[in-house]
């Protein structure tokens, strides 16, 4: 099937967009992304929106500021499929499905709760394209923890490129996670790490005003604090085993906030990578390399603190060919043509779930339901 897969990270950037040819398990043909960024009143209703959820105790509740956001991304993601189906003229034509994440608000997985908001249904009234989305639900629902919820493509991934095993891929968006592919033919093992650029952007949005280290340049500049670092590592998280997963909100900058710019930055960097290395440490087996994506990929300061505390070789995702900044986006589409197909999206291994367990809802377009 021909599928466009949507993600809107834990970041708020704003909106990867990636086609790709796929039968959901082994054929992966790679088609032309895009990305439409968020400006910053977009993310001001988002950061609203993200304020307003921590209380909630019902995914589909809409207080005022969800609802706002709600109608935001549907829109924003309505505008952005239209816009790149348009610009890629033949190469954009014949989508058969969209795979839509949505944007996470609030995910508490030991309450039985994730909330990703945006309306599927009025996305594939939008562009006239059938749409699978609330794809981590029913895992949820199961007791499995909902993410991470990619592991199965970059399994995918890792056999296309016929990557040496034991391989970790690492994804550093807005929270980090790891897929640990075993050596042999063993189910992926998979859990989120800790914080990613979360902490870092948020810092650098409240200090400058723009919300990223551009190329890890203020953390360059600053001395990590040890002591800090401690007590940021200093949390029950990092004690669980995996899977595991956790809110983007789950941790506090409290340590660094008298710091300078320049060292807060670089603590929290070497916080992010540390606690990467932690996690990486407690697999079974030494990985022979691990394979960067998401947008730490791009920042030379948290892949030179990765590089120093990983005992492996570090590797970006285009050593191998790929999108560093679309597998997200890639793994969605990946995903709704699993979902149509009736094949697992998550295991035990990777979310906790008790048997291997499909996902996601068909939002069918208007000319589909007439």
């Amino acid at each position: 099937m021909r599928a466009l897969g949507l993600m809107s990270g834990t970041s708020m950037d704003g909106i990867d967009l990636a086609l790709l040819d796929t039968d959901g398990e082994g054929h992966l043909a790679f088609g032309p992304t895009g990305f439409v960024p968020y400006d910053e009143a977009d993310r001001d209703v988002l950061r609203r929106a993200l304020t307003e959820a921590a209380g909630l105790d019902d995914r589909n509740a809409r207080p005022p500021a969800l609802a706002e956001a709600e109608a935001l991304v549907t829109r924003r993601h309505v505008e952005a499929v239209r816009d790149f189906v348009a610009r890629q003229g033949a190469a954009g034509g014949g989508i058969e499905i969209v795979g839509f994440h949505g944007q996470t608000v609030l995910h508490r997985p030991e309450r039985g709760l994730t909330i990703q908001i945006g309306d599927g249904q009025e996305l594939a009234r939008g562009c006239g394209i059938d749409v699978v989305t609330d794809l981590r639900v029913a895992d949820v629902a199961a007791g499995g923890q909902g993410a991470p919820i990619v592991p199965v493509y970059h399994r995918a991934l890792a056999l296309s490129a016929g990557l040496a095993r034991p391989a970790v891929l690492l994804n550093i968006g807005g929270v980090a996670n790891i897929t640990i592919l075993p050596a042999g033919d063993a189910d992926p093992i998979a859990c989120d790490t800790g914080p990613g650029n979360a902490l870092i952007d948020d810092l650098m949005r409240e200090r400058t005003g723009i919300a990223v280290d551009r190329d890890g340049a203020t953390a360059a500049r600053g001395t990590v604090d040890e002591p800090a670092l401690a007590r940021l590592l200093d949390h029950p998280f990092f004690d669980l085993p995996a899977p595991k997963s956790l809110d983007r909100n789950a941790w506090s900058r409290a340590p660094v906030e008298a710091f300078s710019s320049e060292d807060a930055a670089a603590t929290l960097t070497a916080f992010t990578a540390q606690s990467i290395a932690q996690t990486i440490a407690r697999a079974d087996a030494v990985p022979t390399l691990v394979v960067v994506c998401g947008g730490g990929a791009r920042n030379p300061t948290l892949m030179r603190e990765l590089r120093q505390r990983l005992p492996c070789p570090v590797h970006d995702a285009e050593a191998f060919g790929w999108s560093a900044d679309a597998i997200e986006a890639q793994a969605f589409a990946y995903l709704a043509v699993r979902s149509r197909h009736g094949l697992p999206l998550t295991f035990p291994t990777t979310t906790g779930v008790k048997r291997p367990l499909t996902g996601g809802v068909l939002r069918p377009s208007a000319a589909a339901s007439a």
